[in-house]
């Protein structure tokens, strides 16, 4: 059975592991396994929002370029309503690299439609959300190593079997950079700036961001009626809460979000929890 730390990310640790010496995990997991030679990755979420439901057609302007030199390796379209009422739909986008996204924003001509005043008028709302942690500061859990999601699509492949998951404390066993970090988040509170009608927010230090995802589109009969009437209907009460009332117990947002396919734009059999915590420790309560 294998560590979720690959053998080039670990070192000496200063900070201890939640892992009891004699675990057995309870059911397999895997872990997806980045080239050494990873650095930077980029997750970018393209998002359009207004008051009724929005059709496809509108993140064209950002999809369509998704087909342009330094495109992403993988991109997923999902949609939800957020606590307001609002419509949303997301294209994520992954890149290699800040430099390979940076080329593609100016090749693909999308900084120069990002930044046209007609981004400010018409029926819709735009935002931009870029997450890029170091390889060492971000990991993976998968219960079916033959489907990869998210940013596992950069990935060379799916560890064997590993040991650190099944008891409270084993995602931050995983994270690499947790063996010398207590990824203690900020107290400072992010700045906005405001340029007309657009805002900019900053980030802060060791905000967590967590996917988790469901799939169903693989049950029958009697497994898929047990998820749909009696698992799933939990999960969103959950999710809403989050949604609704997470700022309480350190939850900054989140987003229960239904996948679309990205050429059919159908709705597909499966799901995902976006959510922001303000650090590990609010996630880990």
């Amino acid at each position: 059975m294998e560590s979720a730390i690959p053998a080039h990310l670990r070192v000496a640790r200063r900070c201890p592991v939640a892992m009891p010496d004699d675990h057995q995990p309870p059911f397999p997991a895997w872990t997806a396994r980045f080239s050494s030679l990873t650095g930077q990755v980029v997750m970018a979420y393209f998002g359009v929002q207004a008051a009724t439901a929005i059709a496809p057609a509108a993140l064209h302007a950002v999809t369509g370029r998704f087909s342009s030199p330094y495109a992403p390796a993988h991109w997923d379209l999902a949609a939800y309503v957020d606590e307001a009422g609002f419509h949303n739909l997301i294209a994520i986008a992954y890149w290699p690299s800040p430099q390979q996204f940076e080329r593609w924003k100016t090749s693909s001509l999308f900084s120069a439609w990002w930044h046209a005043a007609e981004r400010e008028a018409g029926e819709y709302g735009y935002f931009l959300e870029v997450v890029s942690p170091q390889a060492d500061s971000f990991e993976t859990i998968f219960s079916d190593r033959a489907s990869p999601e998210g940013v596992a699509s950069l990935a060379e492949g799916m560890s064997g079997e590993m040991q650190e998951h099944g008891y409270w404390g084993s995602a931050r066993d995983r994270l690499p950079r947790a063996q010398i970090d207590a990824l203690s988040g900020s107290a400072t509170t992010p700045s906005a700036t405001r340029t007309g009608k657009r805002v900019v927010l900053s980030g802060r230090e060791n905000l967590c961001l967590i996917r988790s995802g469901q799939d169903w589109s693989a049950t029958q009969q009697q497994e898929r009626q047990k998820y749909l009437s009696e698992v799933e209907p939990v999960l969103r009460e959950g999710m809403h809460f989050l949604r609704d009332s997470g700022h309480t117990i350190g939850c900054l947002n989140c987003r229960y979000m239904q996948v679309l396919d990205v050429n059919s734009h159908a709705l597909m059999e499966k799901t995902f929890g976006l959510a922001h915590f303000s650090d590990m420790a609010a996630l880990e309560l």
